[in-house]
């Protein structure tokens, strides 16, 4: 029989060291070797209890898995700020970037020795590819030593080469960015993406390709597509003349090719475009949302409505055909023949490394192994939310989307007519999504009574070109304004609390929350992960990569400067009547602590309840099993004395300025 308590006040088996005690995060699967019995598995395992250090896995086909990167080792490129493509194989050999310095460290066949390729301390790398007919690899150089941070392709001679030892050679350069290099099976062709401010990859960029001379230089270069207005993406050579792409030329992003023998021909892969996303915003080098099985077949994930599958591609009767499997989101692909590998999850299904049998398939029918879960803690079904698609109406006549998680605990009920406190999660970017993957982030607050509503405002991806272009000039209206609409929308259909609304994000979904907290009294309370409270000072303050990108989300800066004052939470702080919570790490470089300072010492002046919890060892996103956990019980702790309940368990109490008479 259920226990009666109130929403927020379930005991829940999702406890913050459930949370971190057995969880890595997996990503960049890499293959080594051809044939079933001769693949050679890679990937990262992201392990918050080593303080959130990435660490290389192999994996051979008997099971056996082995650490090549032993501590203090740490797998992670930080070009761009948020890295990717930080490690590579290739007949046994690796290449890997080592966070403490972002230097590039060769791992010899059968070896535990890492040996440094570059020294260059101003510099970090990310993206590389292997040369082999010139024995070198091909990397992505963000050099530092002078403002502004100069971005090149350049060339770094491999151990065996005659010109070991030399620095690396700049290739290609004159863009402000560069990304995704990727050499023709027979080393002839280079093709490569780049784009200039004030263009972030997703509004638009170009693919170009080259001849490799005798020399090791570039002939001469032919921009193949992209634009200003058009993006592509994950250029990789199906055989030596042709070249596979995304591009969102039709609205949607759909996979094209290229080739040598037809230069001025660009041809879809499929004979008419789908609304599906067959890409993801560049946000972080080595993406991989399509894999090249054999000439015929391409494996590729793809977003439909903010649900993930995946399908194959078959080139020669240029159809698509979904894999009927039990997940929900999908990436870091790679495959061969015989089989496929990618990173999967559902609401239910923990992320996991799943090995996909080709051969097996039938259209009854799919063969699948898990080589490795991102927790081996059992957690009972029936405490897992399972998310509801919502499409709710907003602003300027349109509609906006979300997924709404119920409270969900078989031992607890609440009492008659209360109804649940509504968390709004609004992730960040904001030029990303949320999806239906596993997430005890939210599953946490259900268990415990809370319902959650994970939105994809305008301006989010998965769902075309126009509705992620929606939010131009308009970022700080429209991600507010649908945040407001979807809140407003369970409490009208009567799902939730109307005096119990809070909402949370990071980064980018902080910022939405903060304004979304200060321009509306829609919500009581809120949570601020890093979040940005001066667009202004955020555009005088940022890393290259992001340096225009409020460009094209507020308005040019500094001519629109007023326009970044109207928008920014920090100026408007008398508005503010909701209590917030801000956490931040100190080594914050995308989003820096003065933005969540400025804003803590203006509640406090003003009497409104706030909490303010900083990490000195972290940066942008936060890997540490110690501050993961104490982040979420801190922000529960928050809610129950703003919302008037007791948590259940042992939460620790943190204090809170401005509560002059807590609960």
């Amino acid at each position: 029989m259920p226990t009666i308590a109130s929403y927020g006040a379930w005991e829940s088996p999702i406890t913050t060291e459930v949370l971190v005690a057995d969880a890595v995060g997996l990503d960049g699967i890499g293959l080594d070797g051809i044939g079933l019995d001769q693949d050679r598995v890679y990937w990262l395992e992201s392990r918050p209890q080593e303080k959130g250090r990435t660490v290389l896995v192999q994996q051979t086909n008997p099971g056996q898995v082995q650490d090549l990167t032993p501590d203090p080792w740490n797998v992670r490129s930080r070009v761009h700020e948020y890295g990717g493509g930080a490690y590579g194989v290739n007949q046994g050999e690796i290449y890997f970037i080592h966070n403490a310095d972002q230097q590039v460290y060769y791992l010899p066949t059968n070896s535990s020795q890492p040996q440094a390729l570059t020294n260059c301390p101003t510099c970090r790398y990310a993206n590389g590819i292997w040369d082999r007919t010139r024995q070198r690899l091909i990397f992505v150089q963000e050099d530092h030593q002078s403002p502004p941070v100069s971005n090149t392709l350049v060339t770094i001679p491999l151990p065996d080469s005659v010109s070991y030892l030399d620095a690396p050679t700049v290739l290609v350069e004159g863009a402000d960015f560069y990304s995704s290099p990727a050499l023709s099976p027979d080393g002839q062709w280079l093709a490569w993406l780049s784009w200039h401010h004030p263009q972030m990859p997703w509004d638009g960029c170009e693919l170009w390709v080259a001849p490799v001379l005798e020399t090791g230089k570039l002939g001469d270069r032919r921009k193949i597509a992209g634009s200003q207005t058009e993006s592509v993406g994950q250029p990789r050579w199906l055989d030596n003349q042709t070249l596979i792409f995304i591009s969102d030329r039709s609205g949607w992003g759909n996979p094209y090719q290229w080739q040598v023998n037809h230069p001025q021909q660009i041809l879809p892969l499929l004979p008419q475009a789908l609304e599906l996303e067959f890409g993801t915003p560049h946000w972080v080098f080595g993406q991989s949302t399509y894999a090249i099985a054999d000439q015929t077949r391409l494996i590729c994930t793809v977003g439909h409505q903010g649900i993930g599958q995946l399908g194959i591609l078959d080139l020669a009767h240029q159809t698509w055909e979904i894999i009927d499997l039990p997940f929900t989101d999908f990436h870091s692909i790679q495959a061969n023949a015989q089989t496929a590998y990618f990173v999967a999850s559902s609401p239910t299904n923990p992320s996991a490394i799943i090995k996909l049998d080709l051969r097996s398939m039938t259209s009854e029918s799919t063969s699948y192994k898990i080589l490795k879960t991102s927790t081996h803690l059992p957690i009972d079904p029936d405490y897992l939310a399972v998310p509801q698609a919502l499409c709710f109406p907003t602003t300027a006549d349109t509609v906006a989307y979300g997924f709404y998680y119920p409270p969900t605990n078989p031992n607890f009920v609440a009492p008659a007519r209360e109804k649940p406190p509504l968390l709004v999660k609004c992730h960040g970017g904001p030029t990303a999504a949320t999806s239906t993957g596993f997430n005890l982030g939210i599953q946490f607050w259900t268990s415990r009574g809370f319902a959650c509503l994970d939105v994809n405002y305008r301006g989010s991806t998965g769902y075309g070109r126009d509705y992620q272009d929606a939010l131009q000039g308009h970022w700080g209206v429209y991600d507010v304004a649908d945040c407001i609409a979807g809140a407003e929308y369970l409490v009208q259909n009567g799902r939730v609390d109307p005096q119990k609304l809070a909402m949370r994000g990071s980064s980018a979904g902080g910022y939405t929350t903060l304004a979304a907290l200060t321009f509306s009294k829609t919500f009581q309370a809120g949570a601020s992960y890093y979040g940005i409270s001066d667009l202004e000072a955020l555009a005088q303050d940022t890393h290259k990569f992001e340096a225009r990108y409020f460009d094209s989300l507020v308005a040019p800066y500094p001519a629109g400067q007023e326009v970044y004052y109207q928008r920014s939470p920090i100026h408007f702080v008398e508005q503010l009547a909701a209590s917030v919570i801000f956490f931040q790490g100190l080594e914050d470089k995308v989003v820096p602590p003065n933005q969540a300072e400025m804003m803590v010492n203006a509640l406090i002046a003003k009497g409104i309840p706030v909490a303010y919890l900083t990490f000195p060892a972290e940066a942008h996103g936060f890997r540490q099993a110690s501050t993961i956990q104490q982040t979420l019980a801190a922000e529960l702790y928050f809610y129950g004395q703003i919302f008037g309940f007791t948590p259940a368990g042992e939460i620790p109490s943190i204090p809170i300025q401005g509560l002059s008479e807590p609960t």
